[in-house]
């Protein structure tokens, strides 16, 4: 946040889709931080910045590259720009740890309609730091999953006394499930819970589950914390 202005770093090799971009965002009272590319993305990236949207195909440093490198420093939230429609590209974008996927041409109220939900999913990370001690103080909520621990103030994983970097969206999937154990989701409810919306596709799920159970070193044919019930969802004991 800059100026106490939610932050939103765009990049686009588009000169017109930045300057479009950059403009609507403004008038939605945004601060906005432009990049040509996505090596200048990650040079540009910061602390500040509440959400990253970036094109995939760009010169220097693509934005799935440029995803990768920023998700070894920040938790931010990604959404993607890209021509490309097909699943596969999604599961993709979503494999570089994307929370969304918007496909050009895309409309400006669609837009704007996915960076509103997604900062106002992410307005934990948000807080002010004497905003997070007081609410530390006064409750912390955790979750255990065996020898894992989900620190729900913090929104952070701590297993073995470390800390597993997840996503927003891998982290919101693991509490979806660990907060009501035994309850299988289906593909589509998981979405439907995380996303507030229609599921659009059931292999960016798939992605995620799959991401979340590496990190936390699960096994997928026989898993200890994620389970499958088969043709029917997902489910933790």
């Amino acid at each position: 946040m800059i100026d106490n202005k939610k932050c939103i770093l765009i990049a686009d090799d588009e000169k017109e889709i930045r300057d479009i971009l950059t403009l609507l965002l403004n008038a939605e009272g945004y601060h906005v931080i432009a990049a040509e590319d996505g090596q200048e993305a990650v040079d540009k990236a910061s602390d500040d910045i509440d959400l990253f949207i970036l094109d995939v195909n760009m010169p220097r440093l693509t934005g799935i590259m440029a995803a990768v490198e920023l998700h070894k420093t920040y938790q931010t939230p990604i959404i993607f720009l890209t021509a490309y429609s097909g699943e596969s590209d999604k599961v993709m974008g979503f494999s570089a740890g994307a929370d969304d996927y918007i496909v050009k041409p895309f409309s400006n109220v669609e837009l704007l309609l996915r960076v509103k939900a997604i900062l106002r999913r992410t307005s934990a990370f948000c807080m002010p730091e004497a905003g997070k001690e007081q609410a530390d103080s006064l409750q912390k909520n955790r979750i255990e999953i065996q020898d894992i621990i989900l620190d729900l103030d913090s929104q952070s994983v701590i297993k073995g006394g470390e800390n597993i970097a997840l996503t927003y969206t891998e982290f919101k999937i693991l509490e979806l499930l660990a907060a009501h154990k035994k309850k299988i989701y289906s593909l589509e409810s998981i979405y439907s819970s995380i996303w507030d919306d229609e599921a659009v596709g059931d292999a960016a799920i798939m992605v995620h589950i799959k991401n979340i159970r590496k990190k936390l070193g699960d096994n997928s044919r026989n898993p200890i914390y994620i389970k499958t019930a088969w043709g029917r969802g997902y489910y933790i004991d």
